[in-house]
């Protein structure tokens, strides 16, 4: 196998959003850049296919006061990650989101498509709305432009496997060509991880059709396992997030919908709206995630998305926003079959467990706690405002890093690491009998959901973690792939495991309830807890799990 060696100051490993914002602001600073990607940077991510809403702080609109601001988006969808930030990471987040949108509106992303600053979605009546409403369809096309302006180098179908160095510090990335028998050893000074979300580790509303998600099929775990392996700090892994969406299309882009949540008999399922509000939506989903779940699971379901008697103009506002946000199939199907919303009520329903295994841990410069190593994006917080800000913050600081004389490049032990992940890959390509991906990623999807989703004990989680170690052994010696798409399938399914492993571990530890990790041998939150975070990260080769007080915590 041919081994291409790549040197750079900065490596952004991923094509998302984070990435090319990190890519884009590192280029500005002076620095050489690579950003490898295994899918395409055109469409990669999980904003590849569009986005509508921004989570931003525009003094022109919400006055001088951002903690205002920062306390309103705390109740709403983002309220989480705030917290888990808290103040100090929040505030220079918020401040900086208005300097992202009038870049990005500069670029060419509509971010004033309504001639005005227009909020709407994912709000309170009557309170601050703090999701700016713009047209996001094209914006990885106009991100990529402008990577490429700034003398960046986009390899594409690039899938980085792990990372050299130790904890002392990051030296590069050994990566593999996902359509050639190729793997690349880059040397660079630092490197950005930009990863995403993690996919096919729960079921998720069609299991037998992996792809059928709410996000692409290729974001998986291995940018959170390889931060894990160098020894940084990843949190809160075990715990997990639900979306709802209308049932039949597994689309995110539940801000952009201006009804109300129904039961059956008509009555509105919550006490925020009553009729149809293109400002706020309803926005019961961020407050009780869960009702949903529970309305069908007693059988006083289904329930429906009640849009009826909105106006021409308010309809087209909405279909708008769906086809930024990615569910434009969604609008044409509507037209297709004449589904009208202002005269139709859709089912919606929950989308099952479409996200897990927490985030890596970064400060308010997007550094983790390994020197050199830098982390944005869904991997490392949620949203697209997120991922574009401290992206932009991973880039700038990555850059000066890499400048600085005592950040050189150490290839001390990488030529094992990369001689080790050759052996892996020939082993699978080689192999004449044994496990598909496939076979191994639904085992696991059924080994998550029956011992480690929304209701467990140490009893079953013990269970679980037992049977998890028995598949694990069968994946790590038997997995065959025939191609190279298959083999970058394969590793993804290696490190899903290897994820999969650490939050049983993580939720053992987690002697509570909390959010949708329900355990019944712990059926309350500890408020010891408040205001902390779990922390996993290796120590000698092991897992090592502890509780760290969020600074200032909200």
């Amino acid at each position: 196998m041919e081994i291409k060696k790549v040197e750079t100051e900065v490596l952004c490993v991923g094509g998302g959003i984070a990435a090319l914002m990190g890519a884009i602001r590192a280029a500005e600073c002076g620095a050489r850049v690579v950003v490898a990607d295994k899918g395409n940077t055109l469409t990669s991510g999980a904003g590849g296919a569009g986005n509508d809403h921004f989570l931003c702080y525009i003094p022109e609109v919400h006055g001088d006061d951002v903690g205002h601001v920062i306390r309103s988006a705390l109740n709403g969808q983002m309220g989480g990650i705030i917290r888990t930030f808290g103040p100090t990471q929040a505030v220079k987040w918020f401040k900086k989101s208005f300097d992202i949108v009038k870049l990005w509106d500069e670029w060419g992303i509509p971010m004033k498509p309504y001639g005005e600053w227009r909020f709407a979605g994912h709000a309170f009546p009557g309170q601050t709305r703090t999701m700016l409403k713009y047209h996001g369809k094209y914006q990885k096309k106009v991100l990529t432009r402008e990577a490429h302006r700034r003398g960046v180098n986009i390899m594409n179908r690039t899938m980085v496997i792990d990372l050299l160095g130790d904890e002392n510090g990051v030296t590069g990335a050994v990566a593999v060509d996902t359509r050639e028998n190729r793997l690349t050893e880059f040397r660079a000074k630092s490197v950005i991880m930009a990863t995403g979300l993690i996919r096919r580790l729960y079921p998720g509303p069609a299991p037998m059709v992996m792809n059928n998600d709410t996000h692409p099929l290729n974001l998986t775990a291995e940018g959170r396992v390889m931060a894990y392996r160098l020894g940084a700090k990843l949190f809160n892994i075990d715990m997990l997030v639900r979306q709802i969406a209308i049932k039949g299309f597994v689309r995110a882009g539940q801000g952009s919908w201006v009804g109300v949540y129904r039961a059956p008999d008509g009555k509105p399922l919550g006490k925020y709206v009553s009729k149809p509000n293109v400002d706020t939506g309803d926005i019961l989903p961020e407050v009780d995630n869960k009702v949903f779940t529970d309305t069908l699971e007693s059988g006083k379901g289904p329930v429906y998305m009640d849009c009826t008697g909105i106006s021409d103009e308010v309809l087209e506002f909405m279909k708008t926003g769906l086809t930024h946000e990615g569910c434009e199939a969604l609008v044409d199907y509507f037209q297709k079959e004449g589904i009208n919303p202002q005269k139709h009520p859709l089912e919606f329903k929950s989308l099952g467990l479409v996200g897990a295994g927490g985030l890596i841990w970064h400060d308010e410069n997007a550094a983790t706690s390994v020197r050199g190593l830098y982390s944005a994006g869904d991997c490392a917080g949620r949203g697209i405002s997120c991922a574009a800000t401290f992206g932009w913050y991973a880039g700038e600081n990555a850059a000066q890093y890499s400048k600085d004389d005592s950040a050189s490049i150490n290839e001390t032990d990488s030529q094992s690491k990369v001689e080790e992940k050759r052996e892996l890959i020939e082993g699978i390509l080689k192999r004449k009998s044994g496990y598909d991906w496939k076979d191994a990623n639904i085992a696991l999807l059924q080994t998550m959901e029956e011992y480690a989703g929304l209701v467990t004990s140490a009893d079953m989680l013990d269970a679980g973690l037992k049977h998890l170690k028995r598949l694990k052994a069968k994946v790590d010696s038997s997995l065959v792939a025939t191609n190279q798409w298959e083999l970058t399938r394969c590793l993804e399914v290696i490190d899903l495991y290897n994820m999969a492993e650490l939050i049983f571990l993580a939720a053992l530890d987690r002697k509570e309830s909390r959010g949708f990790r329900q355990r019944i041998d712990y059926p309350y939150s500890d408020p010891l807890l408040l205001g902390k975070m779990q922390i996993t990260r290796q120590v000698g080769g092991k897992p090592v799990i502890e509780w760290s007080r969020v600074p200032h915590a909200l």
